[in-house]
């Protein structure tokens, strides 16, 4: 085995002479509104939540230096084509929003107008309406259509070069990370604290399994988004008493590029 990193001795923590702590981890981020423009707040359920005695971030950063050969990059070029992607999608989403308004309206105009005679003045207003909208329907229609067709052909090209890139940046990380878990079990012992992982429930809320000794943890998480993962690796010290509540939200999140 390599080394053990200098810094993994250094992470030795003490220990209270209380009983475990409870931390409460809740995940929460902004999404794109299904059904319309802005954002909603969304829980995050069904997702893993780990509480780790170390910065794991800072054991692949110094494996990454000691193996000497930097990962993969991403081209520029592919970062910009995948956004082109991105914004292609929306626009397709945003036809079908429009398509499924439309639809409905005419539906509720239909509703509508079977509470009125034909020669009634409210039916005649109602049904030019219908007419209206109903003129719309087809053209929306064709640009949903297109924007569909634009937005799979971009996507196809993006997904074979990801795919590339993603073959290298895994076959890389192979070799650089081959001592991962022997490195993450000698820190972990040494630390004296403990590692423990649970799941977010149906509110965003994980807690049952999160009671550990007092001490310095990261709350480490991830969410997988079309294009990106949430990331999250917060610092927390852990102490006796009330439990801790951790809120993981965008704010203290890293948006990393997902391939």
């Amino acid at each position: 085995m390599k080394r053990i990193l200098p810094f993994a001795l250094s992470l030795i923590l003490a220990v209270g002479a209380c009983g475990p702590a409870e931390v409460v981890v809740t995940m929460e981020i902004d999404l794109p509104d299904p059904d319309g423009d802005g954002t909603v707040n969304r829980a995050l359920s069904d997702i893993e939540v780990q509480l780790i005695p170390f910065d794991r971030d800072q054991v692949f950063d110094s494996l990454t230096r000691e193996y000497g050969t930097p990962e993969p990059a991403v081209p520029q070029e592919l970062i910009d084509r995948r956004s082109e992607v991105q914004q292609a999608q929306s626009q397709w989403e945003a036809s079908v929003r429009r398509w499924n308004t439309i639809r409905d309206t005419l539906q509720q105009l239909n509703t509508a107008m079977e509470g009125f005679s034909r020669g009634e003045a409210r039916y005649v207003a109602l049904f030019r309406e219908w007419q209206d909208f109903d003129g719309q329907l087809g053209g929306v229609e064709r640009q949903m259509d297109r924007d569909f067709e634009s937005f799979t052909a971009m996507q196809q090209g993006t997904i074979r070069a990801s795919d590339s890139v993603r073959i290298l940046q895994d076959n890389w990380a192979d070799d650089a990370f081959a001592e991962i878990g022997t490195v993450f079990s000698t820190i972990h012992r040494s630390s004296g604290l403990d590692w423990v992982v649970d799941t977010t429930d149906a509110s965003g809320i994980a807690r049952r399994n999160l009671k550990v000794k007092p001490g310095v943890y990261w709350v480490h998480a991830r969410y997988q988004l079309a294009y990106t993962e949430m990331y999250w690796n917060v610092m927390i010290t852990v102490e006796g008493g009330e439990p801790m509540t951790v809120q993981l939200t965008r704010a203290n999140a890293q948006e990393r590029i997902k391939l």
